[in-house]
């Protein structure tokens, strides 16, 4: 079996010659004789599946901290996000009380066509309960969810209506949105902020510069935090809107891979106006790639923290159940030749992972002058030669520093044991007809709307219950003005949605706050 796996991945890696891809028979022939030996030889039975899955991770833990062996399943929960679709009844949702409450449903989609509205409990899916029987939120998504056409019988709770209401939603195609918000930031500045680079990014970009340069958008600020990456293409079609046709974007290049460059196939369409992207520390891959070349180019200014670096090329190899193994087999360049990589240990997976700690506990998240470069690291920009650093991730033009007095032990235990988060459903779900009445528009809410003593003491109280208090006075204090605005900015998502979420976040967010001084000067 271990056998027939590897010559399968071997014909599946893409690569056309048997020099480009040798296999050491001998090397081969003993991880054969070992499988076979375990499985008919061991004092107890083995799983054999388990053992060749076993063997495949143990050979890539010793390589690059990338380099991955995902089953069926955990390749095809990693493949939706990225694919930009998926099959089902399209709603956005949460649990409360070991109920689902619709939070949204999915604009023209299934449920919304047969009239499911936000604030529905959804009680039974195909004559099976679903409320109060304690199902994880895995298994009642596995029970929406099903192949396009199929039928979904659905019995909802619709709060002020006696009878339980019965709706046939037929599944669809659900679009997976990668853009998280676009909007206007002040006039003339148009504000987007990216989830993640799928195989759908591209174009909804392309839809959203169009709306705002309609709105009378002039520049940009591109939001890239906590972009974790995703598609080369989609990042280097992106960045090909800002740049001139010919532009290097990124290259690649391996032991066994010759450079690859991706350029600026035409000239882009948004090359005029002022760019600033926004990264942080949980910028990277795709999202690094986008950064790197706005930078080297010289086609805008970057904003934040330095990123991830994340600069590794991965090469899925399809199993034939289904299973993959991403392969790293070459690393990311900017323009100006720097790697994106940061620095690792093969095998040392644990240090890797600590990265970020690490440049917490040294003071590079909150202070710029423990940030220091070797002239080696030192690059030059494209067209205006100015200095920039290589040795992993991209470090930006302007420093914002993390605010560590903002968030809170109080609020940091409240966040992770969703008191917040299930106080706010409560709360949306008890006002959703006042509000709407109150506020018609996102702009009288944003500009009116005052969050409610009495909300915040729902959630101190529930604070209180699982144990959950501020150590003293002083970390109550700072903890309010935070969390205020956190829960704006969450009754605004669920009366609208995400863009209008970020529109509140950002008041106060500093990255934005030091694009909107850079694009005033």
């Amino acid at each position: 079996m271990v056998k027939q796996i590897l010559m399968i991945a071997a014909l599946t890696v893409g690569l056309t010659t048997q020099a480009q891809l040798r296999i050491d028979n001998e090397g081969l022939r003993k991880l054969t004789i070992a499988e076979m030996a375990v499985k008919n030889l061991y004092v107890e039975d083995v799983d054999e599946q388990k053992l060749v899955e076993d063997a495949i991770r143990g050979m890539l833990e010793k390589l690059d901290p990338h380099s991955s062996y995902s089953t069926p399943k955990e390749t095809k929960a990693m493949s939706e996000p990225l694919n930009g679709s998926f099959e089902g009844i399209g709603v956005q949702f949460n649990m409360v009380d070991d109920t689902l409450i619709v939070i949204q449903p999915v604009i023209n989609g299934p449920s919304e066509k047969v009239g499911i509205v936000a604030g529905d409990r959804i009680v039974m899916v195909n004559d099976t309960a679903i409320a109060g029987v304690k199902m994880s939120k895995e298994e009642i998504m596995r029970r929406l969810r099903g192949p396009k056409g199929t039928i979904a019988d659905l019995r909802v709770v619709r709060p002020g209506i006696k009878d339980l209401l019965t709706f046939k939603v037929k599944r669809d195609k659900i679009p997976v949105h990668s853009i998280d918000a676009a909007y206007m930031l002040r006039p003339g500045i148009g504000y987007i902020r990216i989830g993640n680079f799928s195989a759908t990014t591209y174009e909804e970009f392309l839809q959203r510069m169009d709306r705002l340069k309609q709105a009378g958008m002039t520049d940009l600020v591109l939001d890239l935090q906590e972009n974790g990456g995703g598609y080369l293409q989609a990042a280097a079609d992106l960045a090909g809107e800002f740049l001139d046709a010919g532009d290097l974007i990124v290259y690649t290049e391996g032991r066994r891979v010759p450079r690859r460059e991706y350029r600026a196939p035409e000239d882009g369409g948004f090359r005029k106006g002022r760019v600033v992207v926004l990264v942080d520390q949980y910028t990277a891959s795709a999202a690094e790639i986008v950064t790197g070349a706005i930078q080297d180019q010289d086609r805008g200014q970057v904003v934040g923290r330095r990123t991830y670096g994340k600069g590794l090329v991965q090469r899925p190899i399809d199993l034939p159940d289904g299973s993959m193994i991403r392969l790293t087999i070459a690393h990311y360049y900017t323009p100006s030749g720097r790697c994106i990589q940061k620095p690792y240990e093969k095998g040392n997976k644990k240090d890797y992972d600590q990265d970020i700690l690490n440049r917490l506990n040294h003071g590079e998240l909150t202070n710029a002058d423990s940030i220091h470069f070797a002239d080696s690291l030192k690059y030059e920009t494209l067209k205006r030669h100015r200095t920039v650093y290589g040795g992993g991730g991209i470090m930006p033009d302007y420093f914002v520093p993390l605010d560590t007095t903002k968030y809170t032990r109080y609020h940091r235990e409240l966040a992770a044991k969703s008191v917040i988060i299930q106080q706010n459903l409560r709360y949306v779900d008890q006002h959703r007809k006042a509000l709407k009445k109150q506020y018609t528009d996102f702009a009288s809410f944003k500009a009116g709307y005052e969050v409610p003593q009495s909300f915040v003491d729902m959630i101190v109280r529930e604070g209180e219950k699982q144990n959950i208090k501020p150590k003293d006075e002083a970390e109550r204090v700072r903890t309010m003005p935070y969390l205020r605005l956190q829960l704006k900015a969450l009754v605004a998502r669920d009366l609208w949605d995400m863009s209008e979420y970020f529109s509140v976040m950002n008041e106060d967010n500093e990255a934005v706050k030091k694009a909107l001084e850079l694009l005033s000067e």
